[in-house]
């Protein structure tokens, strides 16, 4: 009797606890209904999409910024400089008697792993994290001469913008020889990005003691210049508050060039995290017995770089990817899609052709369609036969194009987005999913980059899914069926987007997150004959037979 009431419990329980479960799911998943009712099936639509060049942007105060000179395969080559502001980590500092600089260091740090620990020394092996290429730049660090500004005061006060294409600006006001002028070549004339890290030894208290710091660039700066214009300058007044400083020290400009013949090499850099470090010894004010020396104390001063920043970008475009955009086709879309970072190039996407599928009624009126209008959404908004379409799932599938990617870096992961309102879709706003990496996370809305599993390891597709961005269009009759673009992105998680230099007459922002990264891809467009690596929206559903 307990037995077979326990059951019936247990029964009924589970039978509430399915139900429960599938009002949740629906309420997430909008309609995702399966069952004997329903037959599955798949519906693949042609879409349109065609190549746009994106062009100079605003590249000011980004999260990291490149640096460097890059050879990108199909695309050309990218020059990357960068400009910054600095500030003071303690101002008002107060300079003792015979100031003498003994070193001034530049250092910021780079993004690495840590790859082994040597059990004997306690020596560290890195491997360098967002490093393209492997070769040497020229490398030169000047004042600059240019203000930059916080706020615009000829937009409301709004943040000043700074865009990729004025490089020249800071050229032509870069003050002085440039600082980095140690003899050692790998400091500016053949400098690259070490995998290796700091270490530095010191005695305490006659036991040898080591430093290890991971990987950086570290550049010994001209111990005069900083001696004039930042030990003296004390006196004057010049460092009593970071407004101050920052209108007489105007910032640092970081100067890039190719050596002839050499393979360049480029990094992306976090330079809110570097400093400039000013050891300096004075003497001690505490009284000495006559004939004593004066005791010399270490005494240093740390300049942040904070402040404003601007990424400054130059491109040389491959012939190749420069003709890409003298021939896209906007009205039947284009055979292959160029996204690249940068200032460089995103695909428009437009979904749901214009032609009706379905047919007419006996008076030769579309059929099941409010006002006379035909097109191929509103056939699946109202299908023929009266049965309402269930989403349960849409995606987009990209394949890449083998062939011209072979031997270039290829971008983990692509970004597709609302290009109409310059915002994401409803598939990324609603993935909660997170990852502690700028690659990682919305691991459901994806974009992830497919590789060959046996072969050599290189891409064959991004999937995009798109599921609520359909189901959303097909549901609701009001909603827009906008434009959509596909970029590269260095970090998923990073939605907002940067304003053009000057507008298109498609878009007037990219997103922020294309701007941070120097690669590209090459894509298969819907301007194809090959049907398995034509560009096609997938959208599987399911139908009620009530």
């Amino acid at each position: 009797m307990y037995t077979k009431f326990f059951k019936t419990i247990l029964l009924v329980a589970t039978g509430l606890f399915l139900n429960s479960c599938d009002k949740d799911y629906n309420s997430i998943g909008g309609d995702l209904i399966g069952g004997n009712n329903f037959d599955l099936s798949k519906y693949t639509s042609q879409v349109v999409a065609y190549n746009q060049k994106i062009g100079p942007i605003e590249s000011s105060n980004l999260p990291v910024n490149a640096l460097g000179v890059y050879s990108n395969g199909p695309f050309g080559t990218t020059t990357a400089n960068f400009a910054t502001q600095v500030t003071l980590e303690a101002v008002k500092p107060t300079i003792g008697v015979n100031p003498v600089i003994e070193s001034v260091v530049l250092t910021i740090p780079y993004f690495s792993t840590l790859k082994s620990t040597e059990a004997s020394t306690g020596n560290n092996t890195y491997t360098l994290d967002s490093i393209y290429g492997g070769g040497k730049i020229k490398l030169s660090v000047y004042e600059s001469g240019f203000a930059m500004q916080r706020l615009d005061p000829n937009n409301s006060f709004q943040a000043q913008k700074y865009y990729t294409d004025q490089n020249s600006i800071f050229d032509a006001n870069k003050i002085g020889n440039r600082l980095n002028d140690d003899m050692d070549p790998a400091q500016n004339e053949a400098f690259f990005f070490s995998p290796e890290e700091y270490r530095e030894t010191k005695i305490v208290d006659t036991k040898e003691t080591v430093t290890r710091t991971a990987p950086g660039m570290r550049l010994n700066l001209n111990k005069t210049f900083f001696k004039t214009n930042i030990i003296d300058a004390a006196a004057s007044g010049n460092l009593a508050t970071n407004d101050v400083f920052r209108n007489y020290f105007r910032g640092l400009y970081f100067k890039v060039e190719k050596i002839s013949g050499v393979e360049s090499q480029m990094a992306m850099l976090n330079f809110a995290a570097g400093k400039i470090t000013i050891n300096y010894k004075e003497d001690s004010t505490d009284p000495v017995k006559a004939g004593d020396p004066i005791v010399r104390l270490d005494k240093s001063i740390v300049i942040n770089l904070t402040g404003t920043t601007v990424n400054l970008l130059n491109d040389t475009d491959s012939a190749s990817y420069s003709n890409v955009f003298a021939s896209s086709n906007a009205t039947t879309g284009d055979a292959k899609l160029h996204l690249k970072g940068g200032e460089g190039s995103l695909a428009v996407i437009e979904l749901f052709s214009k032609t009706d599928v379905r047919g007419f009624d006996s008076n030769g009126n579309p059929t099941n369609v409010p006002n006379g209008v035909s097109d191929e959404l509103d056939d699946l908004r109202y299908p023929a036969d009266g049965k309402k379409l269930l989403i349960n799932e849409a995606n987009l599938v990209f394949h890449i194009d083998a062939a011209a990617m072979a031997g270039a870096k290829e971008p983990n992961r692509v970004y597709l987005y609302d290009l109409t309102h310059s915002q994401s879709i409803l598939d990324y706003k609603v993935d909660g999913t997170s990852g502690t990496k700028a690659q990682n996370g919305k691991f459901i809305y994806s974009g992830f980059i497919k590789k060959e599993a046996v072969t050599d390891g290189r891409g064959q597709t991004y999937k995009v899914r798109l599921t609520n961005q359909i189901r959303n269009l097909i549901k609701n009759a009001d909603s827009t069926n906008v434009k959509l673009g596909l970029v590269v992105t260095g970090d998923i998680n990073n939605s907002t987007s940067a304003s053009l230099r000057t507008a298109k007459p498609l878009f007037s922002k990219a997103p922020r997150a294309s701007v941070i990264t120097p690669l590209g891809t090459v894509l298969y467009g819907n301007n194809v004959a090959d049907e398995a690596k034509k560009l096609k929206l997938e959208i599987y559903y399911t139908k009620s037979n009530n």
